[in-house]
């Protein structure tokens, strides 16, 4: 009588990413790692082109290519720590905002050096371990009320969506309206509508539809020349010669006259990041299944540990503050659901430095159509909201609209959870706040004070 097969057990690196418990494998992985990759490689030549305007050398001018490759490595090293160590989906670069906020407000508004503000960054980092590593960050993304990270997810999206129609020329501004309808007649608006439609179809015929969706209206964009074709293929970027530790340089170049408004700047920094961090983490957790229906968060502590040791490392290799990005949430469309798609993700980055030439001539409007698509997605978490409880559904549907209107995830989270315990004040029913929201609602009304 033969013995029944029994079944191999798991191991390696599917059982170490779970893939049987998340019903996912290496090829779902993989193809999920290419997309969140393929939808941020525009850092890899947005942020050096915006740092370059206030960090550069008097002697001989340009670091465009060693603010790349401090771009590239500082993202792999937060995406691989998200990856590995925290095991979640989630990608980190850069945080586009903030980089501007360090060029143009901080070194070329306030004059403080680039090498001080670099130094600022390293600070900021420091204190983001310390505050993840006591579990004061987990204590805060726990304390949301679920009724917000809903929304939090559902107003992450409509702030990609938003994002994606203005860099396809598909929305505009407008001096009555603010925003209204682009020039819908452009070569650059036709060819992200018919990319929509294509990837659209794409992601019902294909795996890995969002890809060749980006792919696909690259090159329709490349062939019709309204977006030049890749000057290369390789190049070899300059070693960061100049830029390696100079963070460290900045922190001696503070002087009693310049504390203050360092201090002031840090807090930004500080603030600013903190939010945009657990905004895009707990939107992205809510995508993805991994917070239970009691709002609780498992493993929340190594995922803001990404970011937090991701900035030290960023202000070291000469870039502004790190953080998580929400274009993740293409990869998790595809199907990702394990860290082994940061992980193809993070060696993308690493790779990318020798392939900067052509990710660089991707268009924005091509990724439009895949974050449109993503929106769409995210926006569907609006059913899990009582809409019916007043208490719940006005700090959520502040939260949704305010993020793309405000141009901020920070600000939008800011508005619902100023909201929420206020209404919950009025209606007599202060034991369902807890006190940490509370504190973050005075927070964020002394910051929008001083802002004033």
């Amino acid at each position: 009588m033969s013995q029944p097969t029994q079944e191999k057990p798991v191991s390696g690196i599917p059982a170490y990413f779970e893939f049987e418990r998340l019903k996912t494998d290496f090829k779902t992985e993989i193809v999920a790692g290419f997309t969140t990759f393929m939808t941020m490689a525009y850092i890899l030549v947005a942020n050096p082109g915006i740092l370059s305007n206030a960090i550069f050398l008097e002697e001989s001018g340009d670091l465009f290519g060693e603010l790349a490759i401090a771009t590239a490595v500082s993202a792999a090293i937060a995406t691989f720590i998200m990856g590995f160590y925290a095991r979640f989906p989630f990608a980190l670069a850069p945080g586009m905002g903030l980089n501007a906020y360090f060029a143009f407000s901080v070194v070329l508004g306030e004059g403080i050096p680039w090498q001080t503000a670099l130094g600022a960054i390293l600070i900021e980092g420091i204190i983001f371990i310390v505050l993840t590593v006591t579990n004061v960050r987990t204590l805060v993304v726990n304390a949301i009320p679920q009724c917000i990270k809903s929304a939090t997810t559902a107003g992450i999206g409509a702030f990609i969506a938003y994002i994606a129609l203005q860099s396809a020329g598909l929305i505009t501004n407008s001096e009555a309206t603010l925003t209204t309808f682009g020039n819908l007649a452009t070569p650059e608006a036709g060819i992200a509508i018919i990319g929509i439609f294509m990837t659209a179809a794409l992601v019902e015929w294909l795996q890995g539809g969002l890809l060749w969706g980006i792919l696909g209206t690259a090159l329709i964009a490349w062939v019709a020349g309204v977006a030049p074709w890749p000057s290369g293929i390789i190049g070899f970027p300059s070693i960061p010669s100049h830029l390696f530790g100079q963070a460290f340089v900045g922190l001696t170049q503070i002087s009693p006259e310049t504390i203050g408004e360092l201090l002031t700047v840090l807090f930004v920094f500080l603030f600013v990041d903190f939010f945009d961090t657990v905004g895009t983490v707990t939107g992205l957790g809510m995508r993805t299944g991994y917070i239970d229906e009691n709002g609780n968060f498992p493993r929340v502590n190594r995922a803001l540990l990404a970011d937090a040791v991701g900035t030290f490392a960023g202000a070291i290799l000469g870039t502004s503050t790190v953080t998580s990005y929400i274009e993740s949430a293409s990869g998790v469309a595809e199907g990702g659901r394990s860290g082994f798609t940061a992980v193809v993700t993070g060696s993308l980055f690493l790779l990318s430095i020798l392939f900067i030439p052509l990710f660089s001539a991707i268009p924005a409007l091509a990724t439009a159509p895949a974050l449109i698509i993503v929106g769409v997605l995210m926006v569907g978490s609006v059913r899990d909201i009582q809409w019916d409880d007043i208490a719940e559904s006005i700090p959520a549907f502040l939260t949704i609209i305010l993020m793309p209107l405000t141009y901020s995830i920070a600000d939008g989270l800011a508005a619902g959870l100023i909201s929420y315990p206020l209404i919950k004040l009025f209606q007599g029913k202060t034991e369902d706040t807890p006190l940490v929201i509370w504190i973050i609602a005075a927070a964020f009304i002394i910051k929008f004070i001083l802002e004033a």
